[in-house]
């Protein structure tokens, strides 16, 4: 769904829709594995920056919920995650904050984003909604054993039968300094 500035300066624009899985890109990070359901309201609003210099700004203000998988951070295998957030952002047009000289932005300044060509996609918003809104490491469950580093064997579903092997040489210089260290 794109918001044009154009459309949004006559009325503000609803939206309550549904995007099938796949409908928003996420990239390697993560999967929709279900619908994703997006509602809100998108607006224009003015910001007056002297006699003739406004800026059209764009106000996104709504919420998704939906399901996604990651991949668990020990032995890869996919972990479903329901997300469910709300979000409200202000865009800028692209440029319009340049300039020649430097200046401090406020604290509420760096929460602003840009759009281009006078228009907005929600699914550009809704991925980076979705991929901030993921945990940092996922796990399938808290006892997973992970994967073998030598042989590539999830841990979770056989024993491994590798050998430990000679450690690293180059950690050996460390090997006695847990002994040396007094509680």
């Amino acid at each position: 769904m794109e918001f044009k500035v154009i459309e949004l300066e006559r009325e503000p624009v609803e939206f309550d829709l549904e995007l099938k899985p796949g409908g928003v890109d996420l990239g390697g990070e993560a999967q929709q594995v279900g619908p994703l359901g997006a509602k809100g309201r998108a607006e224009v609003i003015h910001e007056h920056r002297g006699p003739k210099d406004i800026v059209a700004d764009i106000r996104l203000k709504g919420s998704f919920q939906g399901k996604f998988e990651v991949p668990c951070a020990r032995c890869v295998e996919p972990v479903e995650i329901p997300l469910a957030a709300d979000f409200d952002l202000i865009f800028r047009p692209l440029g319009v904050d340049g300039g020649t000289s430097e200046r401090s932005i406020s604290a509420p300044e760096t929460e602003i984003g840009y759009y281009q060509e006078d228009s907005l996609l929600l699914e550009d918003v809704l991925r980076e909604q979705v991929l901030l809104s993921l945990p940092v490491r996922t796990l399938c469950k808290e006892d997973c054993k992970g994967i073998c580093p030598r042989c590539g064997a999830n841990r979770n579903n056989q024993p491994c039968t590798c050998d430990e092997g000679p450690s690293d040489p180059r950690w050996e210089a460390l090997g006695g300094l847990r002994s040396r260290i007094k509680p």
